[in-house]
């Protein structure tokens, strides 16, 4: 009889784009269905960038892992070879831009099917900023300049993101607003340095690699003046030499 695989989704605070001790990233793959995993880049939020792909190869070629990477602003490959290719693979990992554009894209490629379909077949899906706001049913965002929110998404993670909740000067007022006002629904407020695991759904895991950042639970509700409750989620705190 045959086992469902798990739907996992990570949440990633930092990683190899802003972090030099690579512990977020190694703590992703440890959560990887194979022991050497094919690991997929998808750097769509920023437009493919080159010196952003570049920076992941750096980080991910030492790493026990095969990195590619997956360009659609000069795409190569048809529809049946870019679905082969993203079934393929045991980590798609989302970098960061704007949001609203990568989402767009994705939709024009058929990206979002596909990335559906891998997710149900037990690749992990995980990501930073834009590349964390886009699993949910919506999120907070800076994609149209202003901070917003944004009520889009792929869904696969009920309920909303914010990234940089604590290191992005409105972030924190601007997204318990949108909860607050049913704009966005309940959700996750990811702080840079956090990392958060959801199999099938659920918070299974939150890490931390430094003992001041926290991932956070807001929904709308309170007491006396207060019009949304944040919780705090306890992290365990990463270390070199452990998952």
């Amino acid at each position: 009889m045959s086992v469902a695989p798990a739907h996992r989704l990570a949440l990633i605070g930092g990683g190899f784009s802003t972090d030099t001790d690579g512990l977020l990233d190694d703590w992703a793959l440890s959560h990887a269905r194979a022991s050497r995993p094919k690991v997929c880049f998808v750097p769509t939020a920023s437009g493919d960038a080159p010196a952003y792909v570049e920076q992941f190869f750096t980080a991910f070629r030492p790493r026990t892992c095969e990195p590619s990477v997956l360009p659609l602003f000069r795409r190569e490959l048809d529809d049946d070879a870019l679905r082969t290719f993203l079934l393929s693979q045991d980590v798609v990992y989302v970098g960061g831009g704007n949001t609203v554009n990568l989402l767009a894209v994705w939709r024009a490629h058929g990206v979002d099917r596909l990335l559906r379909e891998a997710y149900e077949r037990g690749t992990l899906l995980c990501g930073i900023s834009a590349g964390a706001n886009c699993w949910a049913e919506g999120s907070h965002t800076d994609s149209f300049g202003p901070l917003t929110f944004l009520p889009d998404g792929l869904g696969l993670l009920p309920g909303s993101v914010c990234p940089h909740y604590a290191s992005e000067p409105g972030r924190r007022s601007s997204y318990q607003e949108a909860v607050a006002t049913g704009s966005l629904p309940a959700g996750w407020a990811v702080e840079d340095g956090t990392g958060a695991l959801f199999t099938d759904g659920l918070l299974t895991e939150a890490v931390t690699r430094t003992p001041e950042a926290r991932l956070h639970h807001v929904r709308a509700g309170g007491s006396g003046h207060r019009r949304v409750r944040e919780q705090a989620v306890p992290c365990r705190l990463l270390v070199h030499g452990c998952d």
